[in-house]
């Protein structure tokens, strides 16, 4: 299983960027998917997650600015970020937990990361 992350970059603060990451190979199903994010010398954070039912979460540190969705038909999850500030700004990584075959446990999957930079 892999999945592809897409849409960081450079944004000035106050702006707003989304996220794409779309997971493919050997999927039976997929339960949790998410965003963490990551800075130089920190633990990574969850950012934000979705659940197969619909349930979402998120830290408090991006409630009101953030939103998480997810296209369940083709495994891609969003994160539209809006407001960005300077703090926002780290690696970011997305998750999911895949169920690859019917017969075999679910797994952690993680993209490889996009940076996303909230500097003028």
């Amino acid at each position: 299983v892999q999945l592809q992350a897409s849409g960081g970059g450079l944004v000035q603060p106050g702006g707003s960027l989304r996220l794409s990451c779309a997971a493919s190979g050997s999927i039976f199903n997929i339960n949790d998917m998410g965003w963490y994010r990551q800075t130089p010398g920190k633990q990574r954070e969850r950012v934000a997650l979705t659940t197969r039912d619909g349930s979402t979460n998120y830290a408090d540190s991006v409630k009101g600015r953030f939103t998480i969705s997810r296209d369940s038909a083709r495994n891609t999850v969003y994160l539209q970020m809006n407001s960005l500030k300077s703090e926002d700004t780290a690696v970011y990584y997305c998750y999911a937990d895949v169920r690859p075959t019917w017969y075999q446990i679910r797994q952690d999957c993680w993209g490889e990361g996009t940076q996303v930079t909230v500097s003028s």
